[in-house]
């Protein structure tokens, strides 16, 4: 495991071995973070108390440190615990989705059905969608130009920007190339411009929130996954005067669970914090206008911070926030990530503007009738047929397995056997014994891929096996 504590990072092996793992501030409560510290604990002593310490990547001639050994080494090592990733090769073809080619290792090319794409509405094959972005590509070419700040400022992205201020009914937005840009830059510098603030988060929180959390370096506490109660017993112990920000998802994207956002935000504010929502797996596929949790909970008005995706339900990518005027500008000002990044390219905005006027539109609101209805069938299927969904409300479809090696084989006899892709989720994506597959279905699966799916995912189940329940 590659260490992405940046403090850790910056330790040579002699300091840590004056240091415990318990002084580098990596206390937490939240479940995840916890597999991560005791697997750092780990790596770090096996790393300080092995016998040749460097001498293993050191050359005998010139006695310099041999990088690609140390590399290979960690590699194998992931390898080993079976949490190294490998990627398939897979060309998605627009008219045929969720018909997509996968390109096996000797360059055989196959259809296959795919059941884990976050395209989660069908929208990046959008005739509509594909006609604005290659009109842009004519009109604009290819590339933005730059940073916001010079040459990639176009009256698009306002435009856009604009438009998803009026969708989530805030002030303003501000776009990122990816939310998980967004999530990093935006916690990171309003956590560290706020003074001494204090974060609570959610324990299920993405990655990409808790990257920007760590890297503000400022104090923060770990709340149980959409537990109000326990929320409001920490903001309890904290003064009332000082900023807080609580960052927590709408729908979580491997379990599927939703938030109760009204209790969450009021909880928040009653202890004079600000409620930081992401709502990366519900913009486009929530709410009467596609807003999310926010708005199909009538609690917009009580959300500070939205985050969101344009890579998801838009089908193009990006990421963006939304808020106060005030607070949007600040980001903008102060905010290394968006500052220093070259602009989403014309072609991209226009695609998202395009998704947007859709997902808004009659279109929009029957495909998430559809995307809801899929998911509720297929739940109800699986569940029927003794496998073991885990329940939630939204529509991701998560299936327990509890083992790397045998998610990643079911993955694969899915593959090779029936034509059908099902990524396989392994730690650190989730903690070790909870190892899982995670279908999506979206509106354009039919009911006889669906009917394959559920017979397909039996057979292959057994074959690993694992027992169906009774």
């Amino acid at each position: 495991m590659l260490l992405k504590c940046k403090y850790l990072a910056q330790l040579s092996l002699n300091e840590l071995k004056s240091n415990s793992i318990n002084s580098l501030k990596l206390q937490s409560k939240c479940p995840f973070l916890s597999v991560v510290k005791r697997a750092l604990h780990t790596e770090i002593n096996n790393a300080v108390n092995s016998k040749s310490d460097t001498s293993d990547y050191t050359s005998n001639e010139e006695k310099q440190f041999n990088y690609e050994n140390y590399f290979n080494n960690k590699i194998e090592s992931k390898k080993k615990d079976g949490s190294y990733r490998y990627f398939k090769k897979i060309t998605r073809h627009a008219k045929p989705f969720p018909l997509v080619q996968e390109t096996n290792e000797v360059e055989e090319k196959k259809q296959v059905t795919i059941w884990c794409s976050n395209d989660y509405l069908g929208l990046g094959r959008h005739p509509y969608v594909q006609s604005k972005v290659i009109e842009a590509v004519n009109d604009y070419g290819v590339g933005s130009g730059g940073t916001r700040n010079i040459s990639g400022s176009t009256p698009l992205h306002y435009r856009l920007e604009n438009e998803l201020a009026k969708l989530h009914d805030k002030e303003s937005a501000l776009l990122f190339t990816s939310c998980y840009v967004a999530n990093d830059t935006t916690l990171y510098t309003l956590a560290k411009m706020l003074p001494n603030c204090q974060i609570l988060s959610d324990s299920g929180n993405h990655a990409s929130m808790i990257q920007g959390i760590r890297n503000s370096g400022i104090p923060k506490r770990i709340f149980k996954h959409n537990d109000y109660d326990h929320l409001e017993s920490i903001l309890k112990e904290m003064p009332l005067n000082i900023p807080k920000i609580v960052a927590f998802e709408s729908v979580h994207s491997m379990d599927g669970s939703i938030c109760d956002m009204d209790k969450m935000c009021d909880i928040t504010h009653k202890y004079g914090g600000i409620s930081y929502v992401d709502e990366v797996h519900a913009v486009g596929l929530y709410g009467h206008n596609g807003a999310g949790i926010g708005e199909r909970d009538s609690v917009l008005n009580k959300i500070d911070i939205i985050t969101g995706t344009l890579g998801k339900a838009f089908g193009n990518i990006g990421g963006y926030i939304a808020g106060s005027s005030n607070l949007i500008d600040m980001i903008r000002s102060y905010g290394s990530g968006f500052i220093f990044t070259t602009s989403l390219p014309p072609s991209v905005v226009a695609g998202s503007l395009a998704a947007l006027e859709i997902i808004k539109s009659d279109e929009g609101r029957q495909l998430r009738e559809i995307h809801q209805l899929y998911a509720n069938i297929v739940k109800t299927e699986l569940k029927k047929a003794g496998l073991p969904v885990m329940d939630g409300p939204s529509h991701i479809v998560p299936v327990l397995v509890g083992n790397n090696q045998q998610a990643g084989e079911i993955c694969n006899r899915l593959m090779n056997e029936y034509n059908i892709y099902i990524q396989s989720i392994n730690y650190t994506t989730v903690a070790r014994g909870t190892e899982r597959l995670r279908i999506v279905p979206n509106p354009h699966h039919t009911p006889e891929m669906i009917n394959k799916l559920v017979h397909s995912l039996i057979d292959v189940w057994l074959k690993v096996g694992l027992e169906l329940k009774a």
